[in-house]
């Protein structure tokens, strides 16, 4: 029963590990786009579990003590309420980890260059337009791929 709260590791390296790991993940997540942390496909969601699976290892180092998970689980929402904290307070925190908002169609005209950027497909924007009840595109007054990784459209002719 001692085992459950001994830890393997000293907590300080539990902590150092667990940030570096979120640093990362949050880094590639970023990198990887908005679409992928938008709507997730179930191929999306795959790629997420594994990921966590990938990295559990490499943040606990073997430790499978309590007190260890307990540890890890308080770095990992600590940092994402500091980040979430100085994300609200900084514009340019802000941009780095969540980027900017990506104007994809105005008055009709398909950008089709900031399609490819976001790694969006025009069945995606057609998708977003047939939600917002938008069924040809000279109708777009305004599609923007928003930061939280979904497709915003207005409509109204001009």
């Amino acid at each position: 029963m001692s085992e459950l709260f001994e830890l393997s590791i000293p907590w300080w390296e539990i902590v150092l590990r667990g940030t570096v790991v979120y640093f990362v993940l949050l880094f590639l997540l970023r990198l990887s786009g908005k679409r992928t942390v938008g709507q997730f496909t179930p191929f999306d969601l795959l790629v997420l579990v594994l990921l966590g699976d990938a990295m559990q290892g490499s943040m606990i180092a073997g430790d499978q003590s309590l007190g260890g998970g307990i540890i890890l689980v308080f770095t990992l929402l600590g940092w994402n309420m500091l980040v979430g904290r100085v994300t609200s307070r900084s514009q340019a925190i802000e941009r780095l980890v969540e980027g900017r908002p990506v104007v994809l169609a105005r008055n009709g005209h398909i950008y089709g260059e900031a399609l490819d950027r976001s790694n969006l497909s025009i069945d995606d924007l057609q998708e977003a337009m047939r939600n917002a009840d938008c069924v040809a595109v000279g109708d777009v007054r305004l599609a923007v791929l928003e930061k939280d990784g979904k497709i915003s459209v207005v409509t109204g002719r001009r």
